[in-house]
């Protein structure tokens, strides 16, 4: 039978385990705090942010909301950034993405300080990533890793195809994979959209993490018996449904269940789990910065 995973149990238990990690800083005096910054009227972005904000708030963790209109100029966005860098309640600050096409994305990436950097998308925090010596992992990619270890799945010496190149999740993960280090030790492959053949692949692994964006791109018949499916992606299709849409993810859900030793379903797979490790880059840069010896989950 295939193992559903269950990713909101999984991300509960993140969560939990972060308590006394929390509660160490707080006999220290120090309380995590996040900063979240939106520019945006997209209703996902806004979703997104509120329930990172209600994380914060049911594990112990102060949040700092600041929303800035779409049509702000970059340089009040920038100067934002600035001020929190500076200030000392501030330990992690995530500036929600897509920002407006007059706002260059890289630019604010770069400008938030690297140890405050939980999303781990500052050029610093990726080269030490990829170096072997992480000081934030991406949420998603470390969110993957978590749940693959909470179902059993090593990736050592295993084959692993990731279907995407994106910064924040198919570049890191297939990063991660291949690290000498827990949870990795993987061979890893990388697909993309100039892939030729990407069933050749994807039937040759043990270990497959979707992350491209398409709709139901990887079906069943592109994967082999016992393959452990990861589906990143979140995509509204048209549907005869009240809202008039689905989600449905990167993986076709019902033929690559059939086939899969292991799934993750679309939504209550991965997304909970990127949350959840957004809170716990919080705390790990609360306690460096404040010298706090704690211990994670």
């Amino acid at each position: 039978m295939t193992n559903i995973i269950d990713g909101n149990a999984v991300a509960s238990e993140v969560r939990d385990g972060l308590g006394d990690a929390i509660e160490t800083l707080t006999d220290a005096g120090v309380t995590p705090g996040l900063a979240t910054v939106l520019m945006s009227e997209d209703p996902a972005s806004e979703t997104y942010v509120s329930m990172k904000q209600r994380d914060c708030a049911e594990v112990g963790i102060e949040a700092f909301d600041y929303e800035l209109d779409p049509d702000t100029p970059a340089e009040e966005l920038y100067d934002l950034i600035d001020e929190l860098n500076g200030r000392e309640e501030v330990h992690g600050i995530l500036v929600q993405m897509p920002v407006p096409d007059h706002v260059d994305s890289r630019g604010v990436l770069r400008r938030i300080d690297p140890a405050k950097d939980v999303d781990g998308f500052h050029p610093e925090n990726v080269g030490r990533l990829v170096a072997g010596d992480a000081r934030f992992k991406p949420c998603t990619p470390h969110g993957i890793q978590k749940l693959l270890e909470a179902t059993g799945v090593d990736p050592e010496g295993k084959e692993a195809v990731v279907v995407g190149r994106s910064d924040i999740v198919g570049k890191p993960m297939a990063n991660l994979l291949v690290q000498k280090a827990p949870g990795g030790n993987a061979t890893v492959t990388v697909c993309h959209s100039r892939t030729g053949d990407l069933g050749e692949h994807t039937r040759r692994a043990d270990i497959v993490v979707a992350a491209c964006g398409v709709p139901e791109l990887v079906t069943g018949d592109m994967l082999t018996e016992g393959t452990v499916v990861v589906d990143v992606g979140v995509n509204r299709v048209e549907a005869d449904t009240e809202k008039g849409y689905e989600l449905v993810g990167d993986v076709e859900f019902e033929s690559a269940k059939e086939k899969a030793s292991a799934i993750t379903p679309v939504p209550g797979g991965v997304g909970p789990m990127t949350r959840a490790m957004l809170l716990w880059n919080t705390v790990k840069s609360a306690a460096e910065a404040e010298d706090v010896d704690v211990t994670l989950p």
